[in-house]
């Protein structure tokens, strides 16, 4: 009978995640449902509550974090102790993002090159101390997010976010379905862009809906200050939905 060893990236990964209380895995079927801006806003809403947060933007490809939060990746620096320390943004904020080593050039990773990339982020970065991580995944179900979300079923909790489009409806049946064969049984879910439209489908799907948060036009113009994104009404939906999410905790 042959033995199966664990890609210690894996095993170190895992270790790494087993610090937070917390870690929701922000995830969508599709891009332009604004996933990235919703995890931005909710780690800031965690750490303004108090509490320790992290954010890591695992989007390689088109990372996107940092210009929401108005950072410049040359002043992103990380302290390399047994591992990677994140970037401390303010008091009880912490975040990683790749951008700080490309300094915002694309790069293009193909096949296992993409999942190799993702463990070895999770096996280097030490989230000692923080009590909520939200991780930011690149849109859609690739090779890479299977991987990720099968390893770590037993650690992380996903957050889909979606619209009320019509088009979007049947991939985020896919994604649902996608994750209740992975073994996921608690899914979060978050409506943007809609006006609560969504709750039913999320009943029928035994999707613990966190609220929504309607399109909102003035939110571009507050993107790259932390300052104006706390003063524009889309913050009181986001802190709402954070309070919902801080109720199911067990």
């Amino acid at each position: 009978m042959k033995t199966v060893i664990e890609d210690p990236r894996v095993l170190k990964a895992i270790k790494n995640l087993e610090s937070p209380r917390s870690v929701y895995l922000v995830v969508s079927s599709k891009g332009g449902v604004g996933k990235t801006t919703i995890s931005t806003l909710l780690s800031i809403a965690s750490s303004l509550e108090g509490h320790s947060t992290g954010l890591l933007d695992l989007d390689f490809v088109n990372p996107s974090t940092h210009i929401i939060l108005g950072l410049d990746p040359r002043v992103i620096k990380y302290i390399e102790e047994k591992g990677v320390k994140p970037y401390r943004v303010f008091d009880n904020l912490y975040y990683f993002t790749i951008v700080s080593y490309t300094m915002d050039n694309p790069i293009a990773l193909r096949g296992g090159e993409a999942s190799n990339a993702l463990w070895e982020v999770l096996a280097i970065i030490r989230w000692n101390g923080v009590e909520n991580l939200y991780i930011d995944t690149p849109p859609g179900i690739g090779d890479e997010h299977l991987d990720i979300l099968y390893r770590l079923r037993r650690r992380v909790k996903p957050i889909i976010v979606a619209t009320p489009s019509k088009l979007a409806r049947r991939a985020i049946d896919r994604l649902v379905d996608i994750l209740r064969e992975t073994g996921y049984e608690e899914i979060l879910f978050i409506e943007n862009m809609g006006s609560g439209v969504l709750r039913p489908y999320a009943e029928e799907r035994r999707l613990l809906y966190l609220g929504f948060i309607p399109y909102l036009s003035r939110l571009e113009e507050s993107i790259g200050s932390i300052e104006k994104l706390l003063n524009e009404e889309v913050f009181s939906y986001v802190k709402a939905i954070y309070k919902n999410l801080r109720s199911l905790i067990r």
